[in-house]
């Protein structure tokens, strides 16, 4: 071992296993006020924390001076399940905004398992592509998705969910009815294989098929094997308009009678007129039952707009028949006319986003067929105007029929002060719910989610401080999810690491130029390994799959 002491804009070559970060503002994770040190790292983790900031001994040394050395930024809901087996550059807009570890497996979907029907499988996988991608077809259970995930170079750490959606389809299709009592002993087995595998938890999505036909009931019955444990329950509630409230109490009361460790998912409040009071009805629920010991967080994305599949859109007692026969029905006139007859209604539980929120604010984000393209990055009222089609469900239903139910959309749903209300929570996570529909308009969450919350609510508003901000995307989801070794800047955590400077780390990516690169990253390190230098990637095999024991 020697010493070379290099400042940080000089070159230096890669895969040394010691490194000294020297005179570092150390903002650990913890959430506590951040202090100067000098930080040593060695065989890919953190071996000592000096606060008197000495010169020791490594074969690199950085002079960390006026940077912030901070954990790598856990994102706990992304949606690239399958993109590991696709493409290998799939973690570049992950590594580039100090992303280190994510976990996949949301809103119910997730990659497995999946049913044998080939029939019935093809359905999940039109349906599931919007949210991630293009199937991968050589896999179907998560033992065997752990396994091939454990032989692979990661450029992230990975952690997995299975979604309650998909353990429905693997066992009874899209099937509106509730699992008799074979159905819920197959899903509960499959449960118990998954939770020996390593899995972190278990996630819902309430407004999607076939979820949104399972009553509180069901879900309490579904859930029991997990009754009591610190395994994670991450729900998309059923509503997040009109029905928020009613939705928070659902999951909230499915929680406390199992006593689930709960992470209610991307929570807001969408549709105009309930913005900026039906969030704080919402709070109190989750804070009443918070003090009652009901084990119940959020969390949030730094954006106005969310993004799902434009089938989401569609009633539930339209989609009853599952995709196939949504998908013949908007082949059709008759059928046309039924879904525009079924959008003009409200419903109690289930959140008309056509009638609260308004088409003009739904953004087509992705389509299947080249010369559909067209309609990407407008709006539903104004391809409409530009296309000749009647109105916004004509082409709702042209877009669904067209792809199969594969069309991806932007949602402009939320006001930034109940963003800001959220954000502020001591106990919400900064999250991006990227979604990896094939386009090259994706949500800007994708490339950007994180150091927006530097740039925007850091540094420009005000509305967190910087070691708050920091512990919401480090420590505070470690802990949520059980993410052992990560999360601090600690003596023996893992050196999962982000080095910049505070205001030079922004993000760049928009709504109209959404796959922008995020800048100002000096250099983000995973397991003492360096995967971003100076906003370039340099390494993407540092991550591994992340069990829990």
């Amino acid at each position: 071992m020697y010493l070379v002491v290099l400042p940080l804009c000089e070159g230096y070559s890669f895969g040394m296993s010691s490194f000294i970060f020297k005179n570092a503002t150390i903002v650990d994770g913890s959430g506590k006020a951040s202090y100067k040190a000098s930080v040593l790292v060695d065989d890919g983790r953190i071996i000592r924390v000096d606060r008197s900031c000495r010169t020791a001994t490594a074969e690199q040394v950085f002079d960390a001076e006026g940077y912030v050395l901070a954990p790598g930024f856990i994102d706990v809901h992304r949606h690239c399940d399958i993109k590991p087996f696709l493409d290998p550059s799939f973690g570049d807009a992950m590594l580039r905004q100090g992303i280190t570890t994510t976990i996949v497996g949301n809103c119910g979907i997730s990659m497995t398992p999946a049913n044998p029907d080939p029939g019935i499988r093809r359905q999940a996988d039109d349906y599931d592509e919007p949210v991630m991608g293009p199937a991968f077809e050589g896999i179907s259970s998560f033992p065997g998705y752990v396994d091939t995930l454990s032989a692979m170079d990661l450029p992230v750490n990975m952690g997995a969910l299975i979604g309650t959606g998909n353990l429905r389809i693997a066992v009874n299709g899209f099937s509106p009815e509730a699992l008799d009592d074979t159905g819920l002993a197959r899903a509960h087995k499959i449960m118990e294989e998954a939770v020996r595998k390593g899995l972190h938890g278990f996630s819902s999505g309430l407004m999607y098929l076939p979820e949104c036909h399972a009553s509180e009931d069901d879900f309490k019955k579904l859930l029991s094997p997990i009754a009591g444990s610190d395994l994670v329950w991450a729900t998309h509630i059923r509503g997040e308009g009109d029905s928020l409230v009613q939705s928070i109490r659902e999951v909230v009361d499915i929680a406390e009678c199992l006593d689930l460790n709960l992470e209610i998912s991307h929570f807001k409040s969408c549709g105009m007129a309930n913005w900026r009071k039906e969030i704080f009805k919402a709070i109190a629920i989750i804070e009443e039952a918070r003090a009652a010991g009901v084990r119940v967080s959020c969390d949030f994305y730094p954006y106005d707009g969310g993004s799902t599949t434009l089938l989401s859109m569609f009633p539930p007692a339209f989609a009853g028949g599952g995709p196939d026969a949504v998908v013949k029905a908007c082949q059709d006139p008759e059928g046309v006319a039924a879904l525009r007859d079924a959008l003009e209604r409200t419903y109690d539980g289930w959140d008309n986003y056509a009638k609260s929120l308004g088409w003009d604010r739904v953004i087509i984000s992705s389509v299947t067929d080249e010369e559909d393209r067209k309609f990407i990055g407008l709006d539903m009222v104004d391809a409409c105007v530009k296309n000749g089609f009647a109105d916004p469900v004509e082409l709702a239903a042209y877009l669904v029929a067209k792809t199969h139910g594969r069309a991806s959309i932007i949602t402009l749903s939320m006001c930034q002060d109940d963003i800001d209300t959220v954000a502020r929570l001591p106990y919400s996570i900064v999250i991006s719910d990227s979604i990896y529909a094939p386009t090259d308009h994706p949500h800007p969450r994708m490339y950007g989610a994180f150091p927006k919350i530097i740039r925007s609510y850091v540094n420009e508003r005000g509305i967190l401080g910087l070691e708050e901000a920091v512990h919401k995307m480090t420590g505070l989801p470690a802990v949520k999810y059980g993410i052992e070794g990560r999360g601090l800047v600690e003596e023996g955590m893992c050196a999962d690491l982000n080095l910049f400077k505070p205001g030079l780390f922004r993000d760049w990516a928009t709504y109209t130029d959404p796959a922008a690169f995020a800048s100002g990253l000096e250099m983000c390190m995973i397991a003492g390994k360096v995967a971003v230098r100076s906003d370039a990637i340099v390494c993407r095999d540092g991550g591994r799959l992340l069990l829990r024991s």
